[in-house]
């Protein structure tokens, strides 16, 4: 595919988000305003890459023919071969940003995000790889340069998690976890297995893009609001007073709990925040099922034969089995550095939407 036409498109509309943002009634209109603003940033990133990809393809052309005019074996063909490697790589990553752009952006890309890990099958090994989980998305964030918001949590008897719902706040937060939804397995053995077996556990985890006000209007009437005396590890500000807060939603049945603030009113923000969130993603299902079949939800039922990823302990192997792509470095990926996974990830849907986009 010739790439140059949306390169200079890109150029093109960039100067023109430029020109209106330099014109000071631009800003009378704060929303109008940052809709620019983001623009801006995104064609400033694209055009970047467009020129970096075609000064690329130029070098990688040049290099190609030096090869074809110099003698096999001779060092200036050995260095020509090398800077064609190189180059090859370069023009391949940075065609796929080129390539993302001419995709109009997912509004959910950006904003921040809601994880909600539960433990499925496997009893108390299932709490404790919750727990892990748990874990590497935050070493993950912090790697990343985002903030972790603790929402809710649900302690197992060993240490591990029954359930731990936490906010995530960065750049692209949604864009790069969004395809960790799913259930995950887990094949090792367990701190309490005697015998040296190996178990298979499972853990569900849900990622939600964080909704706002204007996305999902919840109203009073609708809301059944409890308050309650937190549980748990907290300190006396957290279990002395009635902190918690359960809000059921009526209209779905939908129930979120928080427990993390010591003040009830910050507990009953953040838990509306997750409820709104929760809402947005079914009324996204709702609407994408108007044009497609209809898929399972989210999570599943956390059943192992819906496993989206597998984590073998004994073979020091993580694969992910929608793309499969299998990796050997499992201690160092539990630790945070799971973009092995997320880069091709990304690609992959990179390479179907465009294919769909073509059809």
């Amino acid at each position: 595919m010739d790439l140059r036409p949306h390169i200079e498109r890109f150029a093109r509309r960039w100067a023109e988000v430029e020109a209106a943002l330099i014109d000071p009634r631009a800003f009378d209109h704060p929303q109008r305003a940052q809709e620019l603003s983001k623009e801006y940033a995104r064609l400033k990133e694209l055009v970047a890459a467009g020129q970096a990809f075609l000064k690329a393809t130029a070098d990688l052309a040049d290099n190609r023919a030096l090869l074809q005019s110099e003698p096999a074996g001779s060092e200036l063909a050995q260095m020509a071969q090398e800077d064609v490697a190189r180059l090859e790589a370069d023009e391949t990553r940075l065609g796929r940003v080129v390539l993302a752009g001419v995709l109009p952006p997912d509004p959910a890309d950006s904003r921040n995000t809601i994880v909600e890990i539960r433990a499925g099958t496997g009893g108390a090994e299932s709490a404790l790889f919750s727990a892990d989980l748990y874990r590497m998305y935050s070493r993950y964030a912090e790697s990343r340069g985002w903030k972790i918001e603790p929402l809710d949590s649900s302690a197992s008897d060993l240490g591990g998690l029954k359930e731990v719902i936490f906010g995530i706040n960065g750049t692209d937060v949604y864009k790069r976890l969004k395809f960790e939804s799913g259930v995950h397995r887990v094949q090792r053995v367990p701190a309490t297995e005697a015998q040296g077996r190996i178990h298979t556990s499972t853990c569900t985890v849900a990622v939600l893009p964080e909704a706002e006000e204007v996305d999902i209007e919840i109203k009073p009437d609708e809301l059944d609001i409890t308050v309650c005396r937190a549980s748990g590890p907290g300190g006396q500000g957290v279990n002395t007073t009635d902190s918690a807060v359960q809000i059921i939603h009526k209209p779905t049945g939908m129930l979120v709990r928080c427990a993390d603030e010591r003040s009830q009113l910050k507990n009953k923000a953040k838990a509306l925040k997750v409820l709104r969130s929760r809402l947005l993603e079914r009324k996204v299902a709702e609407e994408n099922a108007k044009y497609a079949a209809q898929r399972k939800a989210q999570v599943g039922s956390a059943e192992r034969s819906e496993r989206i990823r597998t984590y073998n302990f004994p073979q020091n192997r993580v694969t992910d089995h929608r793309i499969e792509v299998t990796l050997y470095n499992l201690p160092s990926f539990l630790e945070g550095a799971i973009d092995p996974i997320v880069e091709p990830l990304l690609a992959n849907d990179l390479a179907e939407r465009l294919s769909a986009l073509t059809l």
